[in-house]
């Protein structure tokens, strides 16, 4: 399923792309969108030719901090209304806590995930934008907009410990160090940013206690949070037992404390089954982890909790019609192969 996005994503593209000597008219052109449809912020879109827009536009320009350019030039009201009620929480935790649940609203590829653990504070964005692209800019983008939004919230003084990119550093990371601070890191399992979680309690710099009453009503009229079904659980938890080699019908029922019967029962009254969550899991993951060349073929296999790389090879193959490595090559220049029905 093709997720959307709204074009405020693309919020100071075209002075970006302008800056680094490209014609951003031609490039949005290139991949199906209407620069003069850049006005329309809250207007949904598919996300994927976002997501190719900014590679192409990295590529051609030579520039590889293209989207963390692109998120110095945005405010709070990017989020679209959802900005109001961010504004009004007493505290950063609040305001995250908010983020994570509404986080579809403002982006509707977003996955935001935020732990807490040995004092300290994580918050890890993932993206699905429903068929193979690559991530690399998009995930920045994301990177980018999350430390500023924090920072609009407490006060442009707030410096995380450490931002985390799954990709490689890249040739200068001047942008990168005057954007995150100093605590960069390449090359890690995904992108997220991590600070003291006595952060979490820091008041945010304007809210009006008087305007609570108000907030509940803008967040009914914006949208429900996403709601938590039995299929999503199976999900979640099918994820986290991939690379354990312990994704069985048997063990996820246990864990949410039902009878494999009776799970399966819950899944066939939604229409889902557990074998194709596990395919839908399998080959989400794969395209996020072919989408990044830090991990080899065989690291492909085993997170996604394949016995041997012969399996995964064949299942891939049944699923996109194509092997992993020639996926990977054509998702590089911009022709994925989305997984077959």
């Amino acid at each position: 399923m093709k997720r959307l996005v709204r074009y405020a994503t693309l919020t100071g593209y075209a002075d970006v792309a302008r800056a680094c000597g490209l014609d951003p008219a031609r490039l949005m052109a290139s991949v199906g969108l209407d620069i003069a449809d850049l006005a329309a912020t809250d207007k949904w879109i598919p996300g994927a030719p976002v997501a190719r827009l900014l590679e192409l536009s990295a590529r051609e320009s030579g520039c590889e901090d293209f989207a963390v350019r692109m998120a110095a030039m945005r405010t709070l009201s990017t989020v679209g209304p959802l900005s109001v009620v961010l504004r009004e929480e007493p505290d950063l935790r609040s305001a995250l806590e908010l983020l994570t649940r509404y986080e579809h609203v403002f982006i509707g590829v977003l996955d935001l995930r935020m732990a807490e653990a040995d004092g300290l504070a994580t918050v890890q964005a993932w993206l699905d934008f429903g068929e193979p692209v690559l991530l690399r800019q998009s995930l920045d983008l994301t990177a980018a907009s999350l430390v500023g939004i924090i920072r609009m919230l407490v006060g442009a003084d707030w410096q995380p410990l450490s931002v985390c990119f799954a990709h490689r550093p890249p040739a200068d990371a001047r942008t990168f160090h005057r954007v995150f601070g100093p605590g960069l890191r390449f090359e890690h399992e995904c992108t997220g940013v991590v600070f003291p979680a006595a952060d979490l309690d820091r008041p945010t710099v304007t809210p009006d206690p008087g305007l609570q009453p108000y907030r509940e009503m803008l967040l009914q009229s914006i949208a429900s949070p996403r709601p938590q079904t039995t299929a999503d659980q199976v999900r979640a938890l099918v994820e986290l037992a991939l690379p354990l080699g312990q994704c069985s019908m048997a063990r996820i029922s246990h864990t949410l404390g039902e009878q494999p019967r009776t799970l399966h029962r819950h899944l066939a009254g939604g229409g889902e089954s557990f074998t194709t969550i596990v395919h839908g899991t399998r080959a989400r993951l794969a395209v996020r982890y072919l989408s990044n060349d830090r991990y080899t073929l065989t690291d492909v296999s085993q997170l996604l909790g394949f016995a041997a790389p012969s399996t995964f090879s064949n299942w891939f193959r049944q699923q996109f019609g194509t092997t992993a490595s020639e996926w990977r090559s054509r998702a590089q220049v911009g022709n994925g192969i989305g997984a077959r029905a």
